[in-house]
């Protein structure tokens, strides 16, 4: 047990320029305890907004002791740190402290959370966009005040706002954080505060104690693959969104054992491995090929039509394909077909047929899929399905965050939609795009019209909303986008574009003279149709759950042989 502080911390302050000075250095390091940076990108806005407005931000703990030369990872940055005697280790103020180094460095932009600018006209802190625009001066161009004049150098049409640019550099700069220092050897004790200051506020994550159990030596964690990393690489591949950590360290665990709530303190124990179907893996292999099965699961997923995380009906069921897909990374086409009917029937039917929800539905679905018997894992997953009412997701109340909203948004979006200013259909790159560091898929759904000129009762249907992840102008409604057919398009085109978005010809005219609903009663009928043939496409349940037929007719020549043996 730690016996406290051998002495008393030293407050002071640092300026904002001194602070990102030194995590550009390499002085500022992040011990291995520490969790993953968790902040979006509405958090690091809201971080400078404070700044901006003088805010206080709070204070910093920070731990004095020497570091050794490594390359150090800092948000979107990396850091050649060379060995230092007095290093800064960070128990309390990593997110503060990542964001402010990040959003005010040029490499930080590659992480779009970090990817900021100063309005100049609003007075805010606000998303970098992609065309250079002279009245949204980038964070690291605001923070030096060479570059703020060459800015307007460059861009004369805003020099009426050269001289507040000004005064923001020099209050960024002087922007003034407390502090508090701490000289102790002991890690156990550092440990300890950190665990007191995380806990007595929200409570560390499962994966985050589990990365923390299994962190190793502080050499050794800048070596070791993370979820953060893992999560990064199927992003960066697929295009499908950041996973969480918590169903990332789910998926590595399903892989290895049918019980996803096991004790995690024991997951590399060599004295206690019951019930891990990979018994001499270490760490470092676990995770490796955890990633490879969670990134077979997420395409695979992709390819039944769920494009984003954002847009997955329930985590859990990406944790248990992971479990399918690790022990059978190439399945047969017609177990293939019987594992898209279960998704899609397991979505639709929800975690509230099992016990204990969505724990209980994973962990008893888990059980299903055993090694060397895949035709039987997917009888057993089919099987948990059965004798169970079907009832179509309801379209009055829709909510980006909610499962019936997911499902019907992949419905949409297995129609191809098309955008109304090109005719061209959408791709995935731009969904994700439009989704980056996005929960939900609120950013990429738009409503045709506003809610106070919706009659009430009806501002939640889902007929006031259409899926557009990238236009040429950012718009809050769209009932203009489809009221008429864009001059240089063609006729089928255009007709192709409202296809594409539920939008039939007696909607259209409806849309067209300003029948507001009208419109939206016409369109939501449609969608209704629409979503029901998604669905029994999708989930066939009419089908008779058959195993493919080349184990058929095995069986049938068995039977045959006995028959004749007889």
């Amino acid at each position: 047990m730690s016996s406290g502080l051998e002495t008393r911390p030293g407050a002071t302050t640092i300026d904002l320029d001194d602070l990102v000075g030194m995590a550009w250095s390499g002085r500022i390091r992040v011990p291995h305890f520490q969790r993953d940076f968790r902040w979006t990108r509405t958090d690091v806005i809201r971080l400078f907004d404070s700044i901006v407005k003088r805010y206080p931000v709070g204070s910093l703990l920070l731990w004095q002791r020497p570091a050794v030369a490594q390359r150090v990872p800092l948000g979107a940055l990396s850091i050649d740190a060379p060995a230092v005697d007095q290093g800064l280790w960070v128990v309390d103020g990593q997110q503060r402290i990542v964001s402010l180094a990040n959003a005010l460095h040029d490499d930080g932009a590659s992480d779009p959370r970090f990817a900021l600018a100063y309005d100049v006209r609003a007075g805010r802190i606000v998303s970098r966009l992609t065309a250079e625009d002279p009245y949204n001066i980038p964070l690291p161009v605001i923070f030096d005040l060479t570059r703020v004049l060459q800015w307007f150098a460059v861009h004369p049409e805003a020099i009426e706002y050269r001289d507040k640019a000004f005064e923001l550099t020099k209050n960024l700069r002087q922007f003034s954080i407390p502090a508090y220092q701490v000289v102790q050897e002991n890690t156990e004790t550092l440990q300890d505060i950190f665990d007191r200051m995380n806990n007595y506020g929200k409570r560390l994550s499962r994966a985050e104690i589990f990365s923390a159990l299994n962190a190793g030596s502080e050499a050794d964690a800048a070596k070791k693959l993370d979820f953060k990393q893992i999560a990064d690489h199927i992003e960066n591949r697929l295009g499908f969104g950041l996973i969480d950590a918590d169903t990332v360290l789910l998926a590595i665990l399903a892989r290895r054992g049918m019980d996803v709530r096991r004790e995690i303190r024991l997951e590399f124990d060599d004295d206690r491995r019951a019930g891990v179907e990979f018994p001499d893996e270490d760490r470092d292999m676990a995770f490796a090929a955890g990633e490879e099965a969670l990134f077979r699961a997420v395409r695979f997923i992709q390819s039944i039509g769920v494009p984003h995380f954002a847009l997955l009906p329930y985590r859990y069921l990406l944790v248990v394909l992971t479990r399918v897909l690790a022990h059978y990374p190439n399945p047969d086409p017609t177990n293939l077909r019987r594992l898209e009917r279960w998704f899609w029937r397991a979505a639709v039917l929800g975690p509230e047929i099992f016990k204990a929800g969505t724990t209980g539905a994973m962990r008893t679905l888990c059980t299903r899929v055993r090694p060397h018997d895949l035709t039987g894992s997917i009888s057993g997953l089919l099987g948990e399905l059965d004798n169970h009412q079907v009832k179509v997701p309801e379209l009055r109340r829709f909510r980006t965050n909610a499962t019936a909203a997911k499902i019907t948004l992949c419905s949409w979006w297995d129609l191809d939609p098309r955008s109304p200013d090109t005719g061209e259909p959408f791709e995935q790159s731009q969904l994700a795009e439009a989704l980056i560091d996005r929960p939900t898929a609120a950013d990429a759904v738009l409503s045709f019209f506003a809610r106070g000129t919706v009659p009430e009762g009806y501002s939640l249907w889902a007929s006031n909303r259409v899926l557009l992840p990238a236009l040429k102008e950012p718009l809050r409604t769209v009932s203009g986008l489809f009221s008429y057919r864009p001059p240089l398009m063609a006729e089928d085109l255009w007709a192709w574009v409202l296809h594409s978005h539920v939008i039939s010809p007696e909607s259209e005219s409806l849309l067209s003279v300003g029948d507001v609903v009208g419109f939206m009663q016409a369109r939501q009928k449609d969608l209704q149709r629409v979503l029901e043939s998604f669905l029994r496409r999708k989930c066939e349940w009419d089908f008779e759950d058959t195993p493919p037929l080349n184990e058929l007719m095995i069986e049938d020549l068995i039977d045959e042989e006995g028959d004749d043996a007889a």
